[in-house]
């Protein structure tokens, strides 16, 4: 499933094409897609001009005066911006016609999701949806986050998640770190790729129980979970089977990997072979050397 660094680069690449765009008309070619697609997103969106293309956690959010569109690419879902006659593949499910401006031809957004665990929902102006309300908080500033710029060193502090944070949410919690990480109630969109390499650059086991640790470690641990965060944005994010950018092209980070998907082979710092369990029905990859 696509984390923080791939919707990131989502947003990213739309922005520059819908900010400023009027929604001419909205094509639903399926009812539903995970969940039933609102009839506000066929009502409400036609005619609205975009104001703005944000992300909050792994959920993109496309704003106008109405309302906004709130959009979750699940495990298979990308999102292009294609001529309004470009020829319809198998899965294209949701099409928003952008109005043709002075120097832009007319486009279309279009959504292709081959499994359909994505969403599209809708969020009245003033209102926050239901699946944000409960969210935590980013691990990024929003001015890295929308620009791409490394993060200050205060960061954390810029948005509530910094090592006292970790700390002080820990107490008392016997579940494993990475557990207690990808908890979207504690901070949103580190996923398991993302997790993984974080507690490894933290030297971390994954196993260990979130409240027997420090609060010196957790604060290497928000250092590591940024510093990764945004290096996978600025490489555009990891392919693992569906993700591709709204260009086409495919992340890179995927080849830096240090632990992901690494069961069994030597570990890139001591050479010793890397464990491999399930946590949480996710398979974990650590150096039970490097890693405590």
């Amino acid at each position: 499933m696509p984390e923080l660094p791939e919707v990131e680069t989502t947003r990213a690449g739309l922005a520059p094409h819908l900010e400023g765009r009027r929604v001419q008309a909205v094509v639903l070619r399926r009812p539903d897609l995970r969940w039933p697609i609102p009839e506000a997103i066929r009502e409400r969106l036609p005619g609205q001009r975009i104001q703005a293309v944000r992300r909050r956690a792994k959920y993109l959010l496309i704003d106008t005066a109405a309302g906004t569109a709130l959009w979750h690419l699940g495990m298979s879902g990308s999102l292009r911006v294609l001529p309004a006659n470009a020829p319809l593949r198998a899965h294209d499910h949701v099409d928003l016609a952008l109005e043709a401006t002075g120097d832009q031809p007319s486009r279309v957004l279009r959504f292709n999701d081959p499994r359909r665990f994505g969403c599209l929902l809708w969020q009245p102006t003033g209102e926050v949806h239901p699946l944000l309300s409960a969210l935590g908080p980013e691990p990024l500033p929003h001015a890295g986050v929308m620009h791409g710029s490394p993060p200050a060193v205060d960061a954390g502090r810029a948005t509530g998640f910094d090592g006292d944070y970790l700390f002080a949410l820990s107490r008392g919690r016997s579940a494993p770190v990475k557990n207690f990480l990808m908890d979207q109630r504690v901070v949103v969109g580190v996923g398991n790729i993302y997790a993984a390499e974080a507690l490894f650059a933290a030297g971390i086991s994954p196993l260990r129980p979130a409240g027997r640790i420090s609060r010196l470690r957790y604060a290497r641990l928000v250092e590591a979970v940024q510093a990764i965060l945004v290096h996978a944005i600025t490489r555009g994010g990891t392919t693992l089977r569906d993700f591709i950018s709204p260009d086409g092209a495919p992340g890179y980070f995927e080849q830096e990997l240090f632990v992901y998907g690494r069961g069994g082979e030597p570990c890139r710092h001591c050479a010793r072979p890397l464990k491999q369990a399930w946590i949480g029905q996710r398979a974990t990859v650590w150096c039970a050397h490097c890693q405590r």
